[in-house]
């Protein structure tokens, strides 16, 4: 028995205007793994990460064609809830991006925003998203000084934390270490980890050993097109397409 399927995509293209940034992706992410979506710059890896959570709706003459569904359910849909799916669908992006808010209201802005005002399950849900993220112990005695005062690791786990106070069941992340010095990186790394446990993974990465440290899928994608997926071992030991092996090995980039 496998894992359930969390997200699958078939046949999924994506169009900025006439341009067509993906072409016929058909995919499936399994619960609680983290599937590593690597391949050269402008590839569509991030085009695709955020059609997950309907991130490209605010880039004006997008269209997506095909489907792609949230537990067997359409996320493109008409009618269907956009905010829901943004809460239970998470993301974290390449830069850390703290409001310039104290560390406390960074992880409580999201249940503000969803209209909970139980002060109690506040605090609660906020020292746990900031457990859940690895930060509580470094910032427990100053959750009111301004989140804009950590480090850049620290702030990347900050808005791990914050998108993990609503509880979501997959967490997108937009090549979140990227910005980040290798110790930095390595805690993220860990909490992916850890993270998986709880939650349902993707994250896309520029770095082939971060694909291969993390994750427990691979897909590789070039020129738009997912070219192969599968068990992240086998890809980058034996995978099955030419074009994989070249890009893994590093004869181009």
């Amino acid at each position: 028995m496998g894992q359930a399927i969390k997200i699958a995509s078939r046949k999924l293209d994506f169009y900025y205007g006439d341009f067509k940034a993906l072409e016929d992706i058909s995919m499936d992410f399994e619960e609680n793994r983290v599937t590593a979506l690597i391949g050269p710059s402008g590839c569509g890896k991030s085009t695709f990460l955020r059609c997950l959570n309907r991130m490209n709706d605010l880039i004006p003459g997008t269209r997506v064609e095909g489907e792609l569904s949230l537990d067997e359910e359409d996320i493109y849909a008409q009618g269907l809830d956009v905010v829901t799916l943004r809460r239970r669908v998470g993301m974290v992006f390449q830069k850390p991006n703290p409001f310039p808010k104290s560390i406390f209201e960074n992880v409580a802005y999201g249940l503000r925003v969803n209209g909970i005002k139980d002060k109690d399950f506040i605090a609660r849900k906020v020292e746990e998203s900031l457990k859940d993220g690895a930060l509580w112990d470094e910032v427990k005695d100053r959750l009111h000084s301004s989140a804009l005062g950590l480090s850049g690791g620290q702030q990347q786990r900050l808005c791990i934390a914050r998108a993990l106070a609503v509880e979501p069941e997959i967490l997108l992340m937009d090549e979140p270490a990227s910005a980040l010095d290798p110790i930095a990186t390595q805690k993220i790394e860990d909490l992916i980890h850890e993270l998986k446990k709880k939650f349902t993974i993707i994250i896309v990465t520029h770095s082939m050993q971060q694909a291969a440290r993390v994750s427990d899928k691979t897909a590789f994608f070039y020129m738009g097109r997912l070219i192969e997926t599968g068990n992240t071992e086998t890809m980058f030991t034996k995978p099955k397409n030419k074009q994989t092996e070249d890009y893994i090995t590093g004869r181009f980039g």
